[in-house]
Formats: C-alpha cells, structure tokens, sequence
C-alpha cells in the first residue's frame, strides 16, 4: 500500500519533481562522464601516459566540485519538494496513518525519485562519455581503439554517491515529517510572511552589501598581493554582499517605483510589484544562492574555454620549435614531412671533471656567440599582473657581467640548448676553445612552419632527436617545446571539458531549483490571478505581468551573477594572457539556454494560476 501511495504521490506532483528530476539527471550524467574518465585505465595503455595524467587530475578536481554543488542543491530541492508535499502527508495523519508509515512513504518517494534520475543519468552519462573521451582523444593524439562509454568501476562509484546523498535526504525528510504536528502540516502554506521594512536599517543593509561585494571584487583583482587570500576573501565578501544586496537594495528599488504613482497605475504594475517585494522578502537566501551558483557556472564555462589560449602561451614560452640532438636514419626520415623554415647550428664541447664544482662544463667559443645570435624567450609579469615573453638575444657583454642575474639566466639559456641542462658553462675565446681536446659537439635549432598544424610530426621528430623512440620519460626530452606544448594543451584540453560541462550541470541546478522554489508558490497565488481574471482584467494583461514578474526574478541573479564573472575573471590573469577573449561566445551560450529555462518557467506557472480560467 505505501508503494502505491508513494507511486501514485509522485504521479500527482509530476511536473514538481520532473524539474528536480532533471537537473538530478544532469548532474549524475556529468559525474559519471567525470569518473569515468578520470578512473578509466584505458587512458594510460596510450601513448602519451604524461599527457592524460594531466587530464585526469583535472577532471578528478571537477569531480570534487561537483560533488560539493550537487549536495547544495540536493538540500534545497529536497526541502522545497518536501514542504510541497506537507498538506498530503498532514491529511494522511488525519486519516488515522500512522507517524511512522509516513515517515516510511516520504524515505521511500525520497529513494525513488533519486533511484530513477541516478540510472537516467549515468545511461546518458555513457553516451556524453563516448562522446567525449573521443574528443579528448583526438586532441590528445591518443593511440585508443575502440574505446566504449560504459566502465564499470565508475557506474558503481556514481550509484554509491546519489545513493548516499538520497540515503541522507530520505533520513532528514523523515525526521522533519515525524517532528511536524498535523496543523502545521496542514496549514504550512498559509502561514503569513511578516514584511519588515526599516527604512534606516535598510539603508545601511545596502550599504554594507555594496560595499562588501566591492571588498570582494577588488580582492579579485590584487591577486598579485593577496594571492590564494583572495580567493577566501572574495567567496566570504561576495557571498555576504550578495544577501545584503538582495535583501534591502532590490527592494528598495520596489518601493521608489511603487512610490512613482505615475507608472505604479499603469496596467498591473502595482500587483506585479507587491508580488516582487513579496517574493523578494521570501527569496533572499535563494537568489543569493542561485546569483553564487550562476557565477561558478558562468566563470566555469568562460574560463574553461579561455584555457586553450594557454596552448598559445606554451608556444611562446620557447623560442627554437625543434632542437635535434642527433641525426639518426630515422631522424632523417622524419625531418622530411617537417615544413623547416630555418635552421642554426650551435657548437660546443663537454668537459667532464667529477672533483669539479661542475661535474660537467659546457664551453662555447664567443666567436660562437657572436656569429649565430642565438635567442631566447625571457618570462616577465606585465604592468598589468599577465604573464609575457620577451624575445632576447644571447650576447657576449652579458655573458661577461659576472654573477648578474641577466647573465645566469643566459647561460642557462644555452645549457637548455644541449642535452647537458645541469652543466656549467664557460665562455672562452677561440683560441682557448680550439686547444680543448674535447670533441667538438653540435645540435642544430630549427625553425618550421605552422607549429600547431604540423605538431604530430614535429613531436614525432623531437622524440627521436632525443631517445630515438617513442619514450616519454627522457628528461631532456620533457624540456622541449614540443612536450611543453603538449603537456599545457593537455592540461587547457581537460580545463575546456571540465569547465564546459561543470558550468552546464550548474545551470541546469540553479534554474531548476530557481524553477522550483517559483513554481512551490503557485498553487497559493492561484486566488489572487482568480480574482483579477473575475473583476475583468485581460488574460493577455495577466500573462505579462506573470512574464514580468518570474522575468525579474531571474534576472536580478544574473545580472549580479554576470558582474561577479566580470569582476572574478581578474583572478585569473595569472593563469590566462586574456581571460576576456572571445567572451561573448559562453555568455551567449549560457544565457541562451537561461532563457530557455526562463521560458519553461513561465508557461508552467501560467498552467498552475490560469488554468480555470475560461
């Protein structure tokens, strides 16, 4: 019997718990696709072990971000369904059931509606998995043959964790059900909301909330000085301000239109506005949550597609594309599919002298300094806290300064040149270089054409400059421009995933649970639209302000949300020459789908309050 009436519980409240129902299912399917790829050993059989490393320790730090969202968002779902489902449950005990088979029905609704969405949500999980991992190969240049989206340990991984978030909400549900009387059950939705306004108060609420996102904003950008402190700062700041904000600023915003009789008086704005300053009264904990939650998502997803710019940064940190080290037949064979646009040889000879300071020294002629110019990129924080490159030429005046910090980092410079990166380096005339017994050495410096396009033959042709096979382990090898390039765009690749789907199972979250704490008060503003509708206002007139008013309550947390981002992308000018680029393209992204779910919203709150009408 408590099967049926759970069943038939969740039949009556279907569009209620499908929204919860949805952004569950989201979240399972991006958890699952998380696991998965970080977990699935698949990845390591490749060739490039170094690369998905990289990748899986990000997607491993998405899967704990993830997790500590969706159990936010489990707690507020769960608590708007349950006191959506209170008046069921209190005439259930006046019908003589007992406290615990009540507790037992809202534990076993619980199980079921996270059961069902956990399942859906790891099938289309397997599905965004296939998908990806078969991006994340193609960019990677993983060697994988027929790779499959279904992997085990992570499908048990996910059913253990919503288990476990379902389990703690099923327990909290009851307990509140079991410690509610039946009048307060019965009469939860009709108990009156208090409207405090004080004027002064207020004011200074307002005043604080600016002021305290202002703190948290400037944190943002002085992350030169504060460093990791103005991460804390920001998230404390930020988060405070945003309650103040939403608490006093917006309504009193309310109030001074509502003061203006002039557009008070036309059509239904007064209704629309005490709806607003209502409702405004009532939702402050959760725009404020949901303003947070729209940043994390909106930051997420723009910053995660402004890390493939850090692969451009890799490609300037060096300046030489490709340094042979030796010329084997199968060098030669692999020089002839590089598009070369220049080549310099650089000579030395290595001394070897264990007693020495400098088991191993690296002696160049300054003739050979002075006739090939060679070159480097020197690293430097611009004026406006970015990490630059310079390129600079290895001269002889600096090289002679003695222990300048210009003139270390030169010789530096050249030892990265050589397969020798811990040598010492001694510049001597020619004649003093030519009386060396020491074998003359060379490596030449190349220069190609379309680094990017032509990447898979320059790091095939590098390798083999360096071991002469395909192993990734030669340290010398891990300092080339190649194996930099490719651990950054390893790296920037599972940040852009990461990022991406992160910000989409955010979305899908905040709108719903948005959607939802709407959509709670429907059924109690059903009179109100009733009454309107019977004195003669237009079912037009009446569908606008509804628009209106939902409309508002949307965008007040996006708005506030849109100028978090633009403030916290400060942070990361340490990471990203411009975190700023092409950002219209996840703003537009992002909002679209907003809207969408803005849409969806109204029309299911237009279903609820006009449906008698005719």
């Amino acid at each position: 019997m408590l099967w049926k009436l759970s069943l038939t519980g969740i039949k009556s409240r279907f569009k209620d718990y499908l929204i919860l129902f949805s952004g569950l299912t989201f979240a399972s399917a991006i958890f699952y696709m998380f696991m998965s790829i970080a977990t699935n050993s698949t990845f390591l059989k490749g060739a490039l072990v170094i690369a998905f490393k990289t990748t899986q320790f990000v997607f491993v730090f998405g899967i704990a971000l993830l997790a500590i969202i969706t159990f936010v968002y489990i707690v507020y779902a769960n608590s708007f369904l349950l006191s959506m489902r209170q008046k069921d449950y209190g005439m259930y005990m006046m019908l003589g059931a007992r406290t615990g088979k009540i507790g037992t029905l809202i534990f076993l609704e619980t199980l079921i509606v996270g059961f069902l969405a956990t399942i859906l949500g790891v099938l289309i999980g397997v599905g965004l998995t296939q998908v990806v991992s078969q991006l994340l190969i193609n960019q990677l240049g993983l060697q994988i043959h027929k790779f499959v989206g279904f992997y085990l340990p992570a499908f048990i991984w996910t059913i253990i964790f919503f288990a476990a978030l379902f389990l703690l909400a099923a327990l909290w549900n009851r307990h509140k059900l079991v410690k509610s009387n039946v009048i307060n059950l019965l009469h939860e939705d009709q108990k009156p909301v208090k409207l405090r306004y004080n004027k002064v108060w207020k004011f200074i609420e307002a005043i604080l909330g600016i002021g305290f996102l202002g703190i948290g904003y400037w944190a943002m950008a002085k992350y030169q000085v504060l460093l990791t402190n103005s991460i804390t700062i920001g998230f404390f700041t930020i988060t405070i301000g945003s309650y103040f904000v939403f608490d006093s600023l917006f309504t009193t915003i309310i109030n001074i239109l509502r003061n203006n009789t002039k557009f008070e008086y036309k059509k239904l704005h007064s209704f629309t506005l005490g709806q607003l300053k209502f409702r405004l009264t009532d939702y402050t904990r959760i725009l404020s949550v949901v303003s947070l939650l729209f940043a994390l998502a909106l930051g997420a997803i723009t910053v995660g597609l402004n890390f493939n710019n850090m692969a451009d940064q890799a490609l300037e940190s060096s300046y030489y594309d490709v340094v042979l080290y030796k010329k084997t037949p199968q060098v030669e064979q692999d020089l002839k599919k590089v598009s070369v646009k220049s080549t310099k040889t650089f000579n030395y000879k290595l001394v070897e002298d264990n007693k020495a300071k400098d088991p191993q020294t690296i002696y160049v002629s300054k003739d050979e300094i002075a006739k090939k110019s060679l070159k480097y990129q020197n690293f430097y924080v611009n004026k406006k806290g970015q990490q630059s490159y310079s390129t600079k030429t290895i001269n002889i005046k600096d090289l002679q300064k003695g222990s300048s910090a210009q003139t270390e980092m030169m010789k530096y410079q050249l030892t990265q040149l050589t397969p020798y990166p811990g040598a010492g380096v001694k510049i001597v005339s020619q004649k003093q270089y030519d009386q060396l017994k020491n074998p003359n050495k060379s490596v030449e410096l190349l220069m190609v054409n379309n680094f990017r396009q032509n990447f898979a033959n320059i790091e095939k042709l590098q390798k083999a400059a360096v071991t002469g096979s395909l192993n990734d382990d030669n340290p010398v090898l891990n300092s080339t421009k190649a194996m930099n390039y490719r651990f950054v765009s390893s790296m920037a690749s599972g940040f852009e995933f990461m990022g991406f789907f992160l910000g989409l199972a955010f979305l899908a979250m905040l709108a719903s649970t948005l959607m939802f704490k709407v959509l709670s008060g429907a059924n109690s503003d059903k009179p109100r639209y009733k009454m309107l509708w019977k004195i003669g206002t237009r079912q037009s007139l009446l569908k606008a302000s509804i628009a209106k008013e939902i409309g508002v309550l949307f965008a007040l947390p996006a708005v506030l949300g849109i100028i978090d981002v633009l403030f916290g992308l400060q942070f990361f000018k340490s990471l990203l020459k411009n975190p700023y680029d092409k950002i219209w393209i996840p703003f537009t992204i992002f909002l679209v789908l907003y809207l969408i779910y803005y849409l969806i919203t109204v029309k299911l709150y237009e279903g609820i309050v006009l449906k008698d009408n005719k």
